[in-house]
């Protein structure tokens, strides 16, 4: 079995921060690419940020200069420095890897439960 779990998220003020984490767990033989999306009432689920193995990032053109995606490969582990946050910044954030759990399988997605973010105006 493979977790992920999130944690740090919660409320906070506009212009405030906050970092976000989250570790995978169990039978984890590597991890490609993780990430981390978002969801909103009413809104599908968006992209927000991700980092492939070897550190290539990619961000959401709402997040770019705000937020700082990053990972610690020895502790599987992939963050999310949330900085000048804004009220359209509240959403449930979704933790999510590419994982390979044996050396001869191929990889499949993961997510965690997710963690609240509200930013109050």
């Amino acid at each position: 079995q493979v977790q992920l779990v999130e944690s740090g998220g919660g409320l906070v003020q506009a212009g405030e921060s906050l970092r976000l984490s989250c570790e995978a767990s169990g039978s984890i033989f590597s991890i490609n690419a993780m990430g981390w999306y978002r969801q909103a009432p009413g809104k599908q689920r968006e992209l927000v940020a991700q980092i492939s193995s070897r550190g290539t990032t990619n961000y959401a053109d709402s997040v770019k200069g705000r937020f700082t995606i990053s990972r610690d490969n020895a502790k599987n582990t992939v963050y999310l420095q949330m900085n000048s946050l804004k009220p359209e910044d509240t959403a449930v954030y979704y933790c999510n890897a590419d994982i390979r759990r044996r050396s001869f399988s191929v990889s499949a997605d993961y997510w965690g439960l997710g963690t609240q973010v509200t930013v109050s105006s």
